[in-house]
């Protein structure tokens, strides 16, 4: 039988909508055992939002997120319930909770108190904006990508900020928050001891916001809103063809070279205008008119193949549907179906302990799993 990577951890998971629950939806799927608390008859906030609704009736929503979980319903204001989660608490490896900060202490279930019952629990907190000042902050998505600057780079013009398509903000903590935890149960492994793990959206988002933010941090330095452009790349952009538009991600001169020799007119590697990054860079507006004449001759799909042939980065602007079938065409094998659920897979591959797909998004109110 394959083992699990994660196959000895038991995980607790108390957090409800996206960062808490993809982190713990990505343990399940490495093996981990993963116990959603959910309060009877409400439950996570996402099985509401719909529509879509899959084939089994569940919220799309709530299904990308809470895989490989058991249910465990339990009314945190009742002490019965509270005396059923504490036992489960005593042989846990992992909690993680998503509660406005405060709030697990209220219920009896802070890190001091959970520590006292099981000295090994590595014991993770998301929140919007810390324990400090930001503690009483709400952290939405929305919100922390406003205040945290992201929308202030993004969007076509400056006086048009935009949100991303996706609560990318609540993916990256997700994905932080698993880096804290696996990094806490290593640290186990030689100390004995547990630990308690914070994250939170804002710093998160900071810390993703890379060379934007490094920028600012390292040279005085504001980005704005370039639309679809890059800062210090070019052409590194989306550009109109004879169809539908075209990205193109030229990151060097060997392939703005090669870009150039694939839209015919190879002299331009060699102008001074545009023979560098940097001259790209301040020759950006010209360079755009240049290459856009050039790309208006094809259509997307004929420019994907020549670009592809030169090994230039470029492809087509496609619709999560066509984002689908050309994973699917290069053998990425992308979706997966767990119970009659259809499911986005793991982009994890492990060659000894892989991924696994034990356990459809559960319903509500099932039998309470055992210890």
């Amino acid at each position: 039988m394959t083992r699990s990577a994660l196959e000895a951890l038991t995980v607790v998971d108390f957090s409800r909508v996206l960062a808490g629950p993809y982190a713990t939806m990505l343990l399940g799927d490495l093996g981990a055992r993963v116990i959603k608390i959910e309060r009877p008859r409400v439950g996570d906030e996402t099985r509401a939002w719909t529509p879509p609704v899959d084939a089994t009736g569940t919220s799309t929503y709530f299904a990308s997120v809470n895989r490989n979980k058991e249910a465990f319903p339990a009314d945190l204001a009742d002490e019965g319930d509270r005396e059923r989660v504490r036992e489960l608490l005593r042989t846990a490896d992992v909690v993680i909770e998503n509660f406005r900060a405060g709030t697990m202490e209220r219920l009896g279930f802070g890190y001091d108190e959970v520590r006292a019952l099981n000295p090994r629990i590595v014991y993770c907190s998301i929140t919007g904006f810390g324990t400090a000042e930001g503690a009483a902050l709400p952290g939405f998505d929305l919100l922390v990508q406003a205040v945290g600057g992201l929308m202030s780079i993004t969007g076509q013009t400056p006086d048009q900020p935009t949100k991303t398509g996706v609560a990318v903000v609540d993916v990256i903590t997700g994905l932080h928050a698993i880096t804290g935890i696996l990094a806490a149960v290593v640290a186990r492994e030689a100390t004995g001891e547990g630990q308690r793990v914070e994250v939170n959206l804002l710093s998160s988002l900071l810390s993703g916001l890379v060379n934007q933010a490094g920028a600012y941090v390292g040279a005085g330095v504001v980005p704005g809103i370039l639309g679809n452009a890059h800062p210090s790349i070019a052409p590194y952009e989306v550009f109109e063809t004879a169809d539908r538009p075209l990205a193109v991600a030229v990151g060097n001169d060997r392939q703005f070279a090669a870009f150039a020799t694939a839209l015919g007119v190879a002299g331009l590697a060699t102008d001074e205008r545009f023979a560098t990054n940097a001259a790209r860079v301040a020759h950006r507006t010209e360079l755009k008119r240049i290459v856009t004449e050039r790309l208006m001759q094809r259509s997307a799909d004929e420019w994907f193949d020549v670009l592809n042939e030169h090994s230039v980065p470029a492809g087509p602007i496609n619709t999560i549907a066509e984002a689908f079938e050309l994973a699917t065409r290069l053998g990425l094998e992308p979706i997966v179906e767990v119970e009659g659920s259809r499911q986005v897979a793991n982009p994890i591959t492990l060659s000894a302990t892989p991924v696994s797909y034990r356990l459809a998004p559960p319903r509500l109110d099932p039998p309470t799993p055992s210890n």
